[in-house]
């Protein structure tokens, strides 16, 4: 079947993209890596021994640039709904983190170490399948974000952190708004990883309270 001249256009982006072409040679999963280290040179959120919690982690990039981070003694914890190729250092658990039995599963991970029962980090990536339609996509997008906030309120530890991918329009203001109530440092990244006509952008949240 032919392609259509949208698809190849993409596709001829994508495999000359810089981020692709770096994350290849480098042998990371995904362009989607050069993100989350551009945060972590700015914003020095994972730090050696930490427990950071990777939602929506697949194909795995963020875990895998985590682990680096953590050390031997630290732990990454991953959750998506889809499976992932095997990581070393990664603990994956499969699922869906709102259902009860996949939010156990990642407690009872993290509270492998009797010192360290809660995450140091919640890094989130999470995105909806698209539909192309905007009044879809955004409201979906969103709820996304409100489930990772939640979630990083459950387990986070007091002064923690919070990485979440939101895409700008309705309700992002809201969203950023809320996740202000429980973090001290809340800042908005764009990444040059991210495409320039991308709407996505990054919250930032540091200081976790109550």
């Amino acid at each position: 079947m032919a392609r259509s001249k949208s698809s190849g256009g993409w596709l001829k982006e994508h495999f000359d993209d810089e981020y692709v072409k770096r994350s290849q040679k480098e042998g990371y999963r995904s362009r989607a890596i050069y993100k989350l280290q551009e945060i972590q040179q700015k914003d020095n959120l994972i730090r050696a021994n930490m427990q950071v919690v990777d939602l929506g982690a697949a194909p795995g990039g963020w875990s895998q640039y985590a682990t680096e981070l953590v050390g031997s003694n630290g732990r990454v914890v991953a959750s998506d709904i889809l499976p992932i190729d095997p990581l070393p250092f990664v603990e994956f658990i499969q699922g869906d983190f709102t259902e009860e039995s996949v939010l156990n599963n990642i407690l009872a991970v993290l509270e492998k170490d009797q010192t360290k029962t809660k995450a140091d980090v919640v890094i989130s990536d999470m995105a909806p399948n698209v539909t192309g339609v905007e009044t879809i996509d955004q409201p979906k997008s969103i709820y996304l974000c409100e489930l990772s906030l939640d979630m990083a309120r459950l387990i986070l530890k007091p002064g923690g952190s919070f990485v979440a991918k939101v895409f700008q329009g309705d309700g992002s203001d809201a969203f950023l708004k809320d996740v202000r109530t429980s973090f001290q440092k809340v800042k908005v990244r764009k990444p040059k990883a991210s495409r320039p006509r991308s709407r996505e952008v990054y919250v930032v949240a540091q200081g976790f309270h109550q």
